[in-house]
């Protein structure tokens, strides 16, 4: 595995948050995604929203990344304080993508099965059986944002 990184949900206020954490931590946003930035709209987003933060990334020292989104209306599942954190997983390749999301999701939920997206080759969220909510991610040849 290359790395793993706490990912946080937010009410909408996420780029607010990171203006906050950037002044604690210091360093430069490595990724500022908003959803507009998809093409077609493709995450289904009201147009309200899509100036809202779909991906921000903050260095927390050499090897490891604080990120987060703003949770939209159109998802399924809405913010709540209980499920504001993630941990997200960077795998090596493709096959270790699937042996991870197999087990951690194994007699779990599966949120979003591992599939392509625009910006990774394999990605899928789960929440384990403790309850433990995860986001595994194979970025393989891709590039986005």
């Amino acid at each position: 595995m290359i790395s793993a990184n706490p990912y946080l949900n937010f009410k909408g206020n996420a780029e607010e948050a990171f203006t906050f954490y950037r002044q604690v931590f210091g360093g430069d946003f490595v990724s500022v995604i908003r959803f507009r930035d998809f093409p077609d709209n493709s995450m289904g987003v009201a147009e309200a929203e899509l100036d809202k933060i779909a991906h921000i990334a903050l260095p927390l020292g050499p090897h490891n990344l604080l990120m987060a989104t703003d949770v939209v209306s159109s998802w399924s599942r809405p913010f709540d304080r209980g499920n504001h954190c993630y941990i997200s997983l960077e795998a090596e390749s493709a096959g270790e993508s699937d042996t991870l999301f197999s087990a951690l999701s194994r007699d779990g939920t599966i949120e979003m099965p591992l599939q392509e997206t625009e910006w990774a080759e394999r990605y899928g969220i789960c929440i384990d059986r403790f309850g433990v909510q995860w986001m595994v991610n194979y970025t393989g040849a891709k590039t986005f944002g």
